[in-house]
């Protein structure tokens, strides 16, 4: 499961973020399939009529129907619109001829009914295009957050999963937050980060990164190796950028690169560049894997004796799930400015349910707590990424929300 972002849970389960995507206009106006959007308009014609014809001399509200392409205009199509524009105009001379000389309203509300009509036409034709150029706007950041978080298939490489990502900002729907599987020799990896700051510019290093990973652990054996060709990977990309008159010559990355060995199954390999470190979750409670002692990606050069990044070693549970997550978990605050407690509210979940540590039900938990805690209003991109070995027998998510 995922939003505007995306996420994996199992097949045919669907469950919304709450800041997912607004239905179309169209979608709103149709019945059976069908477009009803002319009926409003339609009405209201109709209507005007009515209340003309049953109205006094001296009061004629024949010239309201300039409204009638005006509504037109808000919900329907172009030529929807420039025919209830013509009808309103027949209408008009119909209705106002019907009436005796003293009466009628004349040339000038023809004016002003033919006017609106024109301009009504006008607007929806403006209304048209600044749809479909959002549409196609849409279309592309789709096409790009796909790319940078392809879709992941259940049970992939021997791990169940499920993710969510949420963009701060719901028109992008892709910002500088990542995270894949790779399967590796005798090892999966994982790897999920934060690009500093907002942005194309966010986009594109996270797509450096995922680039350099998807090669690295499909090829390295040693976790160890990875690791520095994300950060050798992270400082070119930054001097590129540079070099390039671009403004981000400082970016770095905070990360959390795992590993699954084949000959391990009780362990996982953790390399944590400056990101918060991950938990733990399972029937017996929630604990925090140790934190890491490197640099954010991108920040290597500042200790240049630090050598080859350490591998940590974690014993892990085969009931526990690792929840990894972003700061737009962490940092995000209620209306007292108070911070989410992540681990308090899986502490309670776990309590009253030991199955909230499927990952498919603990990023929902997590995802749905984090919008309800800062009230929808989210400060940052928001990751949030359950994984653990699959087990014979135990359903594996999978799948994009």
């Amino acid at each position: 499961m995922s939003d505007g972002g995306g996420g994996h849970g199992p097949p045919g389960r669907s469950p919304r973020t709450g800041r997912g995507d607004v239905p179309h206009r169209g979608q709103l106006l149709r019945v059976r399939g069908r477009s009803v959007a002319w009926v409003p308009p339609l009405l209201l014609l109709v209507a005007i009529g009515v209340a003309d014809w049953n109205t006094t001399g001296e009061f004629r509200i024949i010239s309201w129907i300039v409204l009638v392409p005006g509504i037109s205009a808000a919900i329907c199509g172009v030529w929807t619109t420039a025919g209830f524009a013509a009808l309103s105009v027949v209408t008009y001379v119909l209705m106002d001829s019907a009436w005796p000389h003293q009466y009628q309203t004349g040339i000038p509300d023809f004016i002003l009914v033919a006017a609106g009509g024109v301009l009504a036409v006008l607007a929806c034709t403006v209304r048209v295009r600044g749809e479909r150029r959002m549409l196609h706007m849409r279309d592309v950041a789709e096409t790009t957050r796909r790319t940078v978080l392809r879709p992941l298939p259940p049970g992939f490489g021997g791990l169940d999963h499920a993710a969510v990502y949420l963009a701060a900002d719901t028109e992008a729907r892709v910002g500088g937050d990542f995270y894949d599987i790779q399967p590796g020799p005798a090892a999966t990896r994982v790897l999920l980060g934060d690009v500093q700051g907002k942005g194309l510019a966010a986009v594109e290093a996270a797509a450096a990164l995922l680039g350099t990973f998807r090669e690295a652990g499909h090829r390295e054996a040693d976790l160890a190796v990875v690791a520095e060709r994300l950060e050798v990977r992270m400082l070119r990309h930054r001097d590129l950028t540079a070099a390039l008159g671009g403004a981000d010559g400082d970016r770095f990355a905070t990360a959390l690169l795992l590993g699954f060995p084949d000959d391990a199954p009780d362990t996982v390999e953790v390399v944590n560049f400056g990101h918060d470190p991950p938990l733990a979750v399972g029937p017996a409670g929630v604990r925090l894997l140790p934190p890491g002692e490197r640099l954010p990606l991108g920040l290597g050069d500042l200790a240049p004796d630090s050598g080859r990044p350490a591998v940590q070693r974690v014993p892990v549970g085969a009931d526990e799930t690792l929840l990894l997550s972003t700061d737009g978990v962490t940092e995000a605050r209620d209306a007292t400015g108070a911070f989410y407690p992540l681990a308090d509210v899986l502490a309670r979940a776990l309590a009253a349910d030991p199955g909230t540590a499927d990952p498919y039900r603990l990023v929902a938990l997590v995802r749905d707590g984090t919008l309800r805690h800062c009230g929808g209003h989210l400060v940052d991109d928001t990751t949030v990424f359950a994984v653990r070995r699959s087990a014979p027998g135990r359903a594996s998510g999978g799948g994009r929300d």
